[in-house]
């Protein structure tokens, strides 16, 4: 009987014969073959560590960067099962791929990170969202932007779930009181008719929690953005996600000011805190001016 060999044997096959010999090209940088298996092996020890195993089912959502390639070879090294999907598929068409192959695990950008918890909780299988590439963007602009940053003490939630929870369930009636239907989903953004208006970011450090809540008050326009920004074409579209504001919800934009003090008495009243205003730093000052110079120059 001839043997069957696996992906993964073949690749390590391949790179004892072509150590230093191109494997990939990706915009310019050329990976060889043994960085490309030593990559592999990462990634098949990763998710060891992780409790997968032979025969389970991981899914990719990756565009085409090296990344995917890694990940690949990876699950084939671990005698698990690859399961690629379009990056351009949104939340019914992702929850139906993950529950159909029942994946244990899925990797895809940080970019995505939100996307996929807003369904995770209809996907009984999966245990591991596990993220990589480029950062989750955040559009943010003086004048049609709202952001309240906090510094909270940890044991005032429960989970960084709870703060995630709280202060976009805080959003929500904020932005009910200025005539949005709105709704928020498990560390998704917060929503209007389907479309992104704000959105929560969560971070801790040490005993702290870092809060960001952020509300599009007027339509933003991407082109100042992605002139200091390159993304790749296959995720562009989920960089920028359908997205509304206030403005185009009810008909007219609100005052930053008064948007500003009924999220503070909104927080006041749910949490009990009082958020702290001010202008920018020197620092933060110089380097938006900087940023907005960049944007604009010819």
């Amino acid at each position: 009987m001839k043997e069957v060999r696996g992906l993964g044997t073949l690749l390590e096959e391949v790179t004892k014969k072509h150590k230093k010999k191109q494997a990939l090209l990706f915009e310019g940088h050329e990976v060889t073959y043994r960085e490309l298996n030593e990559n592999a092996n990462k990634v098949a020890n990763g998710l060891a560590s992780l409790g997968l195993a032979k025969g389970d089912r991981v899914a990719l959502m990756l565009p085409n960067i090296p990344d995917f390639v890694y990940c690949f070879f990876g699950i084939q090294k671990l005698g698990a099962v690859a399961v690629p999907f379009n990056t351009m598929y949104k939340g019914r068409e992702i929850t139906h791929i993950l529950n159909d192959c029942t994946a244990k695990a899925i990797i895809t950008l940080t970019n995505f990170a939100n996307l996929i918890n807003e369904v995770s909780d209809e996907v009984p299988s999966l245990e591991h969202v596990i993220l990589t590439g480029q950062r989750t963007l955040v559009f943010v602009s003086p004048d049609a932007t709202v952001n309240v940053q906090m510094v909270v003490a940890k044991e005032r939630f429960g989970s960084p779930e709870d703060a995630f929870r709280v202060v976009g369930e805080i959003l929500v009636d904020t932005l009910k009181s200025f005539g949005v239907d709105a709704w928020y989903k498990h560390r998704g953004g917060v929503r209007a008719g389907g479309r992104k208006i704000g959105t929560v970011l969560v971070s801790t450090v040490e005993n702290l929690v870092v809060i960001n809540a952020l509300v599009f008050l007027g339509p933003l326009t991407m082109d100042d953005f992605f002139r200091l920004i390159w993304v790749t074409p296959e995720i562009k579209d989920k960089a920028v996600e359908p997205m509304t504001s206030v403005e185009e919800e009810t008909g007219s934009r609100p005052d930053i000011g008064a948007f500003k003090d009924a999220l503070l008495a909104q927080l006041y009243e749910t949490l009990g805190i009082d958020v702290e205003t001010g202008q920018l730093k020197r620092d933060e000052l110089f380097g938006y001016e900087k940023t907005k110079a960049l944007a604009t120059r010819n």
